[in-house]
C-alpha cells in the first residue's frame, strides 16, 4: 500500500527542487514524490522524504546515537541553546516564516522555533535516516528530508525566512542562495568551553579547534553579515545516565572506551555548557 504525504512535507512541496534535474515542483505520485522530468523519490513509512541519492553520506547518525540524544534532549539540560535559537529567529521574522534547519538531527531545535512562530513552516534536512524518523514527528508542521549538506541542497532559490544551523556542518553558498534577501542563517555552535569537565576527563572525546571561530568567519563572510550575537553558557547538573547519554550521542561515542565510560570517577556530575548564537544577514 503506498505511503500517504504527511500533511507537513505536503505544505513544503512548493519549496523543493528535483536534486537530479533541479526542476519543480515536485508531486506527490503513489507514495512518492516525481518531479516534472520523472525523477522519482520515496517517502519513507516514517513520514520523511528520501531525496538523497548516488553515494550515500556515511556521517549520519547512527540508531543508538539518536536514542542517546532523545534521552539528553528530553531532560531539557539544552533547552536553553533551543530557547535562544528560536527568540533569534522570532525577532528576526515574521509569525509566517518558512525555517529550514539543515542538520537538524531529531528536529528538537526546529520544533523550538516552531513553538515561538505559532503559524511558521519548518522542514528538516539530515543525512541520518534514524534521526529523522524522529524529526517527522517532531512537529506538526514539520517536514523531514534525508539530505547531505554537501551537496547542492534541494531547495529552490529564496524560498527560506530562516535556516537553522545547531551544531551542524555548514554550506554558506547554498544557505545564501535560499534565503530570503529579508531573511537570517541562524548558527549555533560549541565556545571552548563548552563540557570542558567531560573532556578534561575523557581526552578521547573530540575536542574543539581554537580556531573554530576563525574558520567560521572565512567560510561565511563572502556570503553574511553578523546581525546579533548571543552568548549561553550555564552549569548542567548530569545523572550518570545523563553523562553517559551526552558522550553517546556525540561523534566522541566512537573514541571513548568503555571502560572509560564504566568508570564512574570519570563521568562528572555537572558540566558547562557554552555556545554562541549568531543571526547573520545575507549580503
Amino acid at each position: 500500500m503506498p505511503v500517504s504525504l504527511p500533511p507537513a512535507l505536503e505544505l513544503s512541496l512548493d519549496l523543493l527542487r528535483c536534486p537530479t534535474c533541479l526542476t519543480r515542483p515536485l508531486h506527490p505520485d503513489h507514495g512518492a514524490l516525481r518531479c516534472p522530468v520523472g525523477h522519482t523519490f520515496d517517502i519513507a513509512r516514517h513520514g520523511y522524504a528520501g531525496l538523497l541519492t548516488g553515494t550515500r553520506a556515511t556521517s549520519g547518525d547512527d540508531a543508538a546515537m539518536v536514542q542517546a540524544r532523545g534521552r539528553f534532549l528530553s531532560t531539557g539540560a539544552y533547552a536553553p541553546i533551543r530557547q535562544v535559537g528560536a527568540h533569534l529567529a522570532a525577532d528576526a521574522v515574521s509569525e509566517r516564516a518558512t525555517v529550514v534547519d539543515v542538520g537538524c538531527g531529531t528536529g528538537y531545535y526546529l520544533a523550538g522555533v516552531l513553538d515561538q512562530l505559532p503559524a511558521a513552516r519548518g522542514l528538516g534536512l539530515d543525512t541520518s535516516v534514524r534521526a529523522l524518523r524522529s524529526a517527522a514527528r517532531a512537529h506538526e508542521r514539520a517536514a523531514a528530508v534525508a539530505w547531505d549538506v554537501f551537496r547542492p541542497l534541494p531547495l529552490a532559490d529564496g524560498v527560506a525566512d530562516v535556516v537553522l544551523n545547531v551544531f551542524a556542518p555548514r554550506n554558506p553558498a547554498e544557505f545564501h542562495r535560499m534565503l530570503r534577501p529579508t531573511g537570517r542563517l541562524i548558527v549555533i555552535r560549541p565556545t571552548g568551553r563548552h563540557l570542558a569537565e567531560l573532556r578534561g576527563r575523557l581526552p578521547a572525546m573530540v575536542t574543539i579547534d581554537p580556531a573554530k571561530e576563525q574558520r567560521l568567519h572565512r567560510a561565511l563572510d563572502p556570503f553574511f553579515e553578523a546581525a546579533v550575537t548571543d552568548a549561553v553558557e550555564y552549569p548542567a547538573t548530569l545523572s550518570r545516565r545523563d553523562a553517559l547519554d551526552l558522550v553517546a550521542m556525540t561523534p566522541s561515542a566512537r573514541h571513548v572506551s568503555p571502560a572509560d565510560l564504566n568508570d564512574a570517577d570519570l563521568l562528572p556530575d555537572q558540566v558547562t555548557v557554552s555556545v554562541l548564537a549568531t543571526a547573520y544577514r545575507p549580503r
